[in-house]
């Protein structure tokens, strides 16, 4: 009898939640459709405050981020940007990209500070050079500094297999690297010259960046990781901490007042981004409608 009587119960419960999923649906519809109108309109009158531009997996060449952060360069309600990185690197010329537009932003006049979090190495390391200040955690993994150009040759397995690869090309090294033959002496030399190059302007970004001498920052440049302890001790970051830290270093430093609020930098138009979390808002009430709460869950936590 007890076993019944639960189970109508869940019966119910299950019931009286599926009546209010349609107006949970509804509302998020709602509050996205006048989100949309509010930012068709203008939206509101923007306050000061600080920008926080968080990166986070790998880097790459985005045109719509670059933008974003040279728009808060001459938005006069942002009075400074807080870069949170937590990225394993990237392309170079993501780097770069990202590297020159946060450098222009300095270059307006406003503070920059960098926070890395986990892991902000190799191009995420590069994009930190234009902050005035850098803080990482004790146990985040930064520099590698260097490049990597990688290709794999198939020749010995295509030729157990039977298989022979023909190609035409217009130059001698128009095909190197190729997976289908060996490099080449010539191709090898060529590509570690490219390698040798990328190599030196990395260099000299950090060499700028931490004003540090060039020959300095290439004995730290073989590619290895290191520690925010051991950073800091080679001078690669300015301290430890997170973002309660670089907020009171803004604040001591550069003049922010205290309690000024923090915007996240996001590419997207206001539209988009209401959109964006109206979706998330309905995608969260359907999941703890038909999952969360009485289906099944297989979650994984990692736990220090």
């Amino acid at each position: 009898m007890s076993s019944t009587l639960e189970t109508d119960l869940l019966l119910d419960r299950r019931r009286l939640k599926r009546r209010l999923l349609f107006w949970r649906v509804l509302a998020v519809l709602a509050v996205a459709g006048a989100g949309a109108a509010l930012a068709m309109r203008g939206g509101a009158v923007s306050t000061a405050h600080l920008a926080r531009l968080s990166v986070e997996g790998t880097i790459s060449d985005d045109i719509k981020l670059t933008q974003a952060v040279a728009e808060a360069a001459r938005d006069p309600a942002v009075k400074g940007m807080i870069l949170s990185i937590d990225s394993p690197g990237g392309t170079v010329a993501g780097g770069e990209g990202l590297h020159n537009a946060l450098a222009r932003f300095r270059q307006s006049g406003k503070p920059l500070v960098a926070v890395m979090r986990g892991t902000a190495a190799s191009a995420a390391y590069m994009i930190a050079m234009p902050a005035q200040h850098i803080f990482a955690r004790e146990s985040t993994l930064t520099g590698s500094i260097g490049v990597i150009l990688q290709s794999f040759e198939a020749s010995r397995l295509m030729e157990m297999l039977g298989v022979r690869a023909e190609m035409l090309t217009s130059g001698a090294l128009k095909g190197e690297p190729n997976p289908f033959r060996p490099l080449s002496p010539e191709g090898r030399a060529v590509m570690e010259g490219v390698l040798r190059d990328l190599h030196g302007q990395f260099v000299r970004m950090v060499a700028e960046g931490r004003h540090l001498p060039e020959a300095r920052v290439a004995e730290l440049a073989d590619g290895r990781v290191y520690t925010g302890r051991q950073a800091l001790e080679l001078k690669l970051v300015d301290a430890i901490g997170g973002e309660p830290e670089a907020r009171a270093w803004l604040e001591k430093e550069q003049a922010i007042p205290p309690g000024t609020p923090v915007r996240d930098l996001d590419p997207r138009g206001t539209a988009e981004r209401v959109l964006g979390v109206s979706l998330r808002m309905l995608m969260k009430s359907l999941v703890s409608e038909w999952v969360a709460i009485d289906g099944a869950r297989a979650v994984w936590q990692l736990r220090p």
